[in-house]
C-alpha cells in the first residue's frame, strides 16, 4: 500500500467536499439559464467536442485505473485517478463555457433514437449532478490512507463515474448533428 498523501481531518474535508460540490452544482444550475451573446470568432461547439474527448479519455483512465488496482499497481492507480480528476475539472470548465456561449440545443431525432437519447440523458444528468461528492470522498479516503473505506466507496463511485463519462460522450454523439 501507499503511504498517506495528506493528513486526516474529516471535519474540514467534509466541509470542503460539501461546499465544493454545492458550489459546482449551483454554478452549473444557474449558468444553464444564462447565455452570453459573444462572437469569439470560432464555432463555440468546439467546447462540446472537447467535452466528449475529455470524457472519452476519462473513461479510458477509469478502466485503466481499475486494471492497475486489480494488478496491485497502487502508484499507477493513484496517478491515473488523479489524472481523471484533473481532466474532469477541465471538462467542467469546458462544459460551463459551452453552455454559456452556445445555450441549449434541442434534439432533432425521431422514433427509437429519440427515446434512446432521452433515456440516456435522463439517467446521465442526475448522476452527473451527484457524482462529485462521491468522487471527492473516495479520493479523500485514499489520500489519507483509509484504503478499506476508499475501497467500499469506490465500489459505488467507480461504476457511476464510468457511466457518467460514457453517457456524456453518447449525449454528444446524439446531439452534435443538431448544433446550429
Amino acid at each position: 500500500m501507499l503511504t498517506p498523501s495528506i493528513k486526516k481531518n474529516d471535519k474540514t474535508a467534509k466541509l470542503l467536499i460539501y461546499t465544493v460540490s454545492f458550489v459546482v452544482f449551483a454554478v452549473v444550475a444557474l449558468l444553464s439559464r444564462v447565455q452570453l451573446k459573444v462572437d469569439l470568432g470560432f464555432d463555440v461547439h468546439v467546447f462540446a467536442m472537447a467535452n466528449a474527448i475529455i470524457n472519452s479519455i476519462v473513461t479510458i483512465l477509469l478502466v485503466w485505473a481499475m486494471v492497475a488496482i486489480k494488478q496491485k499497481s497502487y502508484e499507477l492507480h493513484k496517478k491515473l485517478m488523479l489524472y481523471a480528476m484533473f481532466l474532469s475539472i477541465l471538462f467542467l470548465v469546458s462544459y460551463i463555457a459551452h453552455h454559456l456561449l452556445a445555450g441549449d440545443t434541442k434534439y432533432g431525432g425521431e422514433g427509437i433514437m429519440k427515446t434512446i437519447y432521452y433515456i440516456i440523458l435522463i439517467t446521465h444528468i442526475p448522476l452527473a449532478a451527484i457524482i462529485l461528492p462521491f468522487i471527492l470522498f473516495t479520493a479523500y479516503r485514499s489520500l489519507i490512507g483509509e484504503y478499506e473505506k476508499h475501497k467500499k466507496l469506490a465500489r459505488y463511485t467507480w461504476p457511476l463515474w464510468l457511466y457518467v463519462s460514457i453517457t456524456g460522450v453518447l449525449v454528444y454523439v446524439f446531439i452534435s448533428p443538431y448544433y446550429s
